[in-house]
């Protein structure tokens, strides 16, 4: 649902990417323009904190931000989740 919002350039005009590697990362969708990756994340990353502020450390050290949202907040509250966006680059 959130590629059919980002892509197209329908955010600000920002060109996003997704499923993009970086490093020995692949980022769910990722704005090279202004560095932001965005990461949408299911029920197992509840279990998977620590690796996830890991890999955060690792995308930021690249010059990355990171932007998480979970599932239930991208399909219920877009709006949410694209100001987010937008205030995140």
């Amino acid at each position: 649902m959130l590629w059919g919002l980002l892509r197209g350039r329908c955010v600000d005009g920002l060109r996003f990417r997704r499923q993009m590697p970086i490093g020995d990362h692949v980022v769910d969708f990722c704005c090279l323009s202004i560095r932001l990756v965005v990461e949408v994340d299911g029920g197992i990353h509840d279990q998977r904190v620590v690796e996830d502020a890991e890999r955060d450390l690792e995308l930021a050290a690249k010059g990355f931000r990171v932007l998480r949202f979970s599932n239930e907040t991208v399909m219920a509250r877009p709006n949410v989740v694209l100001e987010g966006i937008r205030g995140g680059g």
